[in-house]
């Protein structure tokens, strides 16, 4: 359920900026494989939709990491700034680029098969492997995201 709840923030050096209209703050975090390595650990993140605008687009650049997503980085100081799934147009965001993200309620992590054992968060939070994930989309993939 998204809120209507204005969001600002940006990548480290501040060349690419954004605004999210509307935003669920229930903020999840993904432990798949292609997220490790894009981020160096879990991604949390919150649904931001498609009501987000981006400043400085010139400085975006793309990776096209599944047949439905794409993560866009800062060409610059190489902040990760989204996670894209192309079909529905929506807009998933790192919590930790938001300017206020004292907002956020972590609930939910996904592909948690694919979690290190490394590490445990304290939160108790809905646990979904990744098929489970693609069985919730409607996909039989059976790829990370």
């Amino acid at each position: 359920m998204s809120k209507t709840i204005i969001s600002k923030g940006g990548c480290l050096c501040g060349k690419v900026t954004f605004t999210a209209r509307t935003m669920n703050p229930h903020a999840r975090s993904c432990h798949c494989s292609i997220c490790q390595r894009w981020t160096g650990g879990p991604n949390l993140s919150v649904d931001c939709g498609s009501d987000v605008s981006f400043q400085g687009q010139e400085n975006i650049r793309t990776y096209r990491s599944s047949d439905w997503a794409e993560r866009g980085f800062c060409k610059h100081c190489g902040s990760s700034l989204f996670y894209h799934l192309k079909q529905y147009n929506s807009y998933i965001i790192p919590t930790g680029i938001f300017d206020n993200n004292s907002q956020f309620i972590f609930d939910q992590q996904i592909f948690i098969d694919e979690k290190p054992i490394y590490y445990d968060f304290a939160n108790l939070t809905r646990n979904m492997t990744g098929a489970e994930v693609f069985a919730l989309h409607g996909t039989d993939n059976d790829q990370s995201c």
